[in-house]
């Protein structure tokens, strides 16, 4: 025997159990775990291919604007929809929410006299 060898006594009948029962435990504990991140995967590319193919809702509604109003244009910032009027020479600003379409703000801007 050399130096660096070491001597590894076999271990005795209650310690070879202990080692099995630790095993055991160790391997059931890596399946739970597996188990769980597969099922986590499993749901998140479940979610992300669903709603992939599903086309968005049609959204109609009918925006009245004020007699003589104007659009003058029209934008997206975000979640929102803004659309700027001329009304009788004053401009105004409507925002309105891009999903739902409902009406979020108005902002007029109007020459000092």
């Amino acid at each position: 025997m050399t130096t660096s060898d070491t001597a590894v006594p076999e271990p005795s009948p209650e310690q070879a159990a202990l080692f099995a029962r630790v095993r055991r435990m160790m391997l059931i504990a890596g399946l739970t775990t597996a188990l769980a991140i597969c099922a986590v995967l499993i749901a998140v590319g479940y979610r992300l291919f669903k709603s992939e193919g599903r086309a968005p809702e049609p959204v109609g509604d009918t925006a009245t604007l004020p007699k003589g109003a104007r659009i003058v244009s029209t934008g997206v910032a975000g979640d929102r929809l803004v659309v700027t009027l001329d009304v009788g020479g004053i401009t105004e600003i409507r925002t309105f929410d891009a999903h739902t379409l409902k009406p979020a703000g108005k902002l007029k801007f109007a020459n000092e006299p």
